[in-house]
């Protein structure tokens, strides 16, 4: 099982991109899209309500293997590692793994407890745009550059044992909220 974490403001093509990735190269079952109450990292001012970007979420991420979810909100957690370990123990029976663009990696030691998410589950880095070359210098690809997996090897990840990761080049996607924000193409 694939979890995709974010905002989704809004969600878009390049969500479903790398969740239809995940779901080739990683050998997933499926991919859930954590739809966050509010990113600890990102003003509230600029989020557009939950049940809109779970609306917009459900209509991007279509009938396929991805369910829109708002566990986040359900659970009362609005942290990674609080989520992921909340999710462990109420599914001990599935394989999660982490997935992000790079992007996210880039700034992933900003996260609260980045490194305990590393150590709780594997973890896909998917690239983006202008982003590869500073993912995979940043001080979090730099600590657990020791537990990185080939990408040849990306499709066993799942059942590797954390601390594990991956980065997975690939066709890019163009699409970005913080573009469509700006554009005009999202009001919040």
């Amino acid at each position: 099982m694939g979890l995709l974490g974010g905002s989704f403001n809004p969600a878009h093509a390049g969500h479903l991109h790398i969740s239809q990735l995940a779901i080739s190269k990683l050998d997933l079952d499926r991919v859930w899209w954590l739809v966050s109450p509010q990113n600890p990292l990102k003003e509230s001012t600029s989020m557009a309500p939950l049940n809109v970007r779970l609306r917009r979420a459900d209509s991007v991420a279509g009938m396929g293997r991805i369910d829109v979810t708002n566990l986040e909100t359900e659970i009362g957690k609005v942290y990674t590692v609080d989520t992921v370990s909340s999710l462990r123990r109420a599914f001990p029976h599935i394989k999660f793994v982490w997935l992000m663009g790079a992007d996210n990696l880039c700034q992933f030691a900003e996260w609260r407890h980045w490194q305990a998410v590393f150590r709780t589950l594997p973890i896909a880095v998917f690239d983006r745009a202008t982003y590869a070359r500073t993912a995979l210098v940043s001080r979090a690809a730099r600590e657990f550059c020791r537990d990185r997996v080939s990408a040849r090897a990306a499709r066993g990840l799942v059942r590797n044992d954390a601390p594990a990761w991956v980065f997975i080049p690939s066709e890019l996607h163009p699409d970005s909220s913080t573009c469509l924000r700006h554009q005009g193409l999202w009001n919040c």
